[in-house]
Order: C-alpha cells, then structure tokens, then sequence
C-alpha cells in the first residue's frame, strides 16, 4: 500500500470528523438567557391562570421594554419582574386607579422573590396624580426620578439599569437572526382563521408570516396550529413594517390546544415599527419585537407568556377593561445565531531520495532514501460560546453577556443560520442561561476508529519499507 493512499485514508478521517461536528445543530435559549424560570423556587409546573395561593417564584425577567413603558387606559397587572431601559409612565384613562406589578391578584401566581426588584428602569417612574402603582412585598429600583405614588421599596439608583444595558441589542440582533430560519411549515390566512400546518417531525417548526393575524377587516380570528410534534418549539416570524394580531384564542384553564404550546411558543416580530396584539383572547406564547425604533401595543385581554421588545411598549387600550400581563416561561429551543465553532488541521508529507556516489577500484552506488516530513502550522478558529442553564437555576435576575475568545484570527458574530437545528435538552447548570445542544459522542466514536485504522496501515507500510 502507498504512502499516499494512507495518508487518504488520514485524510478523510479527519474530513469526517470536521464534516460531522460541523452538521450538528447547537440550540439556544434567547439571549442573555431570558425565557426560563429562574432560582430555587420555580415551580415544576406553571399552573393556568388563576387566583390561589402562590405557585412558586421567579428570579427572571417576565417583561423587558428597551425604552419607555406607557399604562393606558384600563391596563391593570404586569406580572413577574419588569425591567424597562427608558421611563415607567402610568397614566390611565379610567378606573381602576392602580397597576399592579410584581405580584398581582389572578395570574400564574408565580411572582419575583420577596423583597427583590419588582420593577427596575434606567429612567424615570412617573404615576399620575390619584394614581398608585403596587409594588407590595417588592422593590421599585429606579435610576431617574420619582414622580407619584408607589406602595413597596423605593430604591432610587442612578446605575440601577446597568446590569440589563446589554440586553436591547443582543435582542435585535437575535431577531433578525431568526427571521433567516427556513420555514418547516405553511400559514394561510382564511378569513375566520389563520392555519398553522407543521410538518409532523422537526423539533423545530418555523413559519414565515408576511401578513395580519386578522380578518380583512381589522375584526378577530381564531389561530389554529396542525402537525405539531409533541415537544416541538414553534417560532412564527411575523415580518413587515407594521404587524397585527387579533384573536380569541387563548383560554383561561388550559384546556385550549394553543395553551399546550404557550411554554415553547414564540412570535418574532424582526423588522415592525408598529406591533399591534389585540383580541379578546388570554393570549398564548412569548413575544420578541426586535426594532429598537418599535412602539407595541398591547390590548388583548390578557397574555400567558414573556414579553421581550428592544422598543417601547403601550399595555392598554379602548377596546377592552383590564387587561393583563402574566407570567410563564418561554422553555423553547431556538437555532443558535453564533457562528460555529470550526477546528481544521492540514498535514502535508514530502518524501525526497538522497543518493550519494563512491569511486574506487571496485565501484559501488548506494542510495540511501530519506524521508522529510513537514506539517503546516493548526490553526484553531473559537467563535463566541454561550453557557447557558434553564429550570430551577440559583442565581439572581442579572443577565450574563456572550463572552468571546479568539485564538489566533478570528472572526465572529451572530448572523443567519449555518447548521441545521439539533434541538437538545436543557439542564440546571447553576446559571442564569438554558443550556441545550446535540449529542455528539457518536461522531467521536467514528473518528476515533478511523483513525486508529489510519495508524494501524501507516505501520504496516514503514514496516514493509524495512523489510
């Protein structure tokens, strides 16, 4: 057997090796790890919307408003802990006079940690005149002034938004990373509905929507999901300047199909300036709205899930009395937008004959062969690694950013999808972030026995060269 074909058969061993670690997908929560349940007191399950005793508590972010945050009209509840980059302003049109935040009277009753941040913004808290906004049992963390009446801990800090700053624009930049992914299913909007058809088996369905979640003429819908797998976590871009949706679907007990979903459910809204969620429904699932520039307003009924936006965020409106914000986990698994990291080795052997010639009476040559070998440098390229944990992790609310590492050059960032998803199960890793990835022992396997193959044919062939 010739040297070349061994060093072939090295060759694709190592070809295989890269080829399979590279076509696993790796699967990620949001970023800064929101979405999951965070601390010791998470419960295992979230239980429907309701009014009992306290179900557990959440250490996470529920609602997160890169700028301003406007309570309208008839808004009552924002449950979970809210934390807003620009300025908390409350100003109801009617009654009742208060907004509640933190802990509220019929919700997943699973609020933030006693005595912890209930409420926390890099700008001014503003309530109007014969106006309260109920903090109780919680602390209202404000960097910029406070205008009005609050019940809870006033914690006035001019740095109290800092652990959070980073957030907004790791937000739009996974946004329009996810709106890149190809769609596994259809949406068709048929008037009295909009159908959702999966395709039976991807642990990721994605549907790519250019239209409203409404009827032609404004009115509401229904929304139905078909050829889901179970466990699946469904992303629904919603792309365009200006998005609506307007629905009845979403129940109160659970017993809907699309409550099913709510935990890995999330409605991505990349490009709108202008996001509208209305309807009478108790509204299922997270919400991203990726645009910095972005107003949304929200004047459903109720909503069962996160609500994270770069932009800013009106709750209420004229169409309905006290509407809500609850809080549940968003437990999904989404495509990472980090570029994968590629390790790649190139061995290169050279083999020359030296010949050397001796005169003397008797003449004798003598060739003697010598062989060189020479490998080119490995370069080894570390795109940024995210380590994340969901569940009941132990640390507090402060987001954790990407941290980047290059050996030698290296170029990064987030951008559209180059592996296909690999799905994965979270694990507690005593983090704030979720962890979820591929299996990749099996690849390990192969290229361990391809290379020992290797090996074992290269000293055959330098022993049959001895002999």
């Amino acid at each position: 057997m010739s040297r070349t074909h061994v060093l072939g058969v090295l060759g694709a061993a190592a070809v295989v090796t890269a080829a399979a670690l590279q076509g696993i997908g790796v699967a990620d929560p949001l970023p800064g790890g929101l979405g999951p349940c965070v601390g010791a007191q998470c419960p295992d399950k979230f239980p429907p919307v309701n009014n009992g005793d306290f179900a557990g508590r959440d250490d996470g972010i529920n609602i997160f408003v890169g700028r301003d945050y406007l309570v309208r009209y008839a808004a009552v509840e924002a449950e979970g802990r809210v934390v807003v980059g620009g300025n908390f302003d409350q100003n109801k049109a009617t009654t009742p006079s208060v907004y509640n935040i933190g802990i509220v009277g019929v919700g997943s009753r699973v609020p933030p940690p006693e005595g912890s941040d209930f409420l926390v913004t890099g700008g001014s808290v503003t309530i109007a005149p014969q106006q309260t906004l109920l903090a109780e049992g919680g602390v209202v963390h404000h960097a910029g002034a406070l205008t009005g009446k609050i019940t809870g801990t006033d914690k006035p800090d001019p740095a109290a938004f800092e652990p959070y700053a980073g957030l907004a624009p790791q937000l739009t930049t996974a946004s329009q990373c996810y709106k890149t992914a190809a769609a596994t299913g259809t949406a068709v909007n048929q008037g009295e509905q909009t159908l959702f058809s999966g395709d039976g088996k991807s642990p990721l369905q994605v549907f790519n929507v250019d239209f409203d979640l409404a009827k032609a003429n404004g009115a509401q819908q229904g929304i139905v999901f078909q050829g889901i797998p179970e466990g699946a976590t469904v992303l629904v871009n919603l792309t365009g300047p200006a998005r609506r949706i307007v629905t009845y679907t979403g129940e109160l007990t659970d017993d809907g199909p699309v409550n099913k979903l709510r935990e890995r459910l999330l409605w991505n809204f990349p490009d709108a300036t202008d996001v509208t969620i209305g309807g009478t429904a108790q509204f299922q699932g997270s919400v991203l709205v990726g645009n910095g520039a972005s107003m949304s307003t929200v004047t459903v009924s109720g909503t069962s899930g996160r609500f994270f936006t770069a932009g800013s965020l009106t709750h209420g409106g004229p169409a309905n009395n006290g509407q809500e914000l609850h809080a549940y986990p968003f437990n999904g698994d989404l495509p990472s937008c980090a570029t994968p990291t590629t390790t790649t080795t190139t061995t290169t052997t050279t083999t020359t004959t030296t010949t050397t010639t001796t005169t003397a009476p008797t003449t004798t040559t003598t060739t003697q062969p010598t062989t060189t070998t020479t490998t080119a440098p490995t370069t080894t390229t570390t795109a940024p690694t995210a380590t994340t944990t969901s569940g009941s992790a132990t640390s507090g609310s402060t987001p954790t950013r990407p941290t980047t590492t290059s050996a030698g050059p290296a170029t990064s960032g987030i951008g559209p999808f180059t592996t296909p998803y690999g799905g994965g199960d979270q694990s507690d890793q005593g983090g704030l972030l979720a962890q979820t990835g591929a299996n990749v022992g099996w690849v390990v396997l192969i290229s361990v026995l391809l290379l020992a193959v290797g090996t074992a044919l290269l000293g055959l062939v330098s022993r049959r060269r001895r002999t």
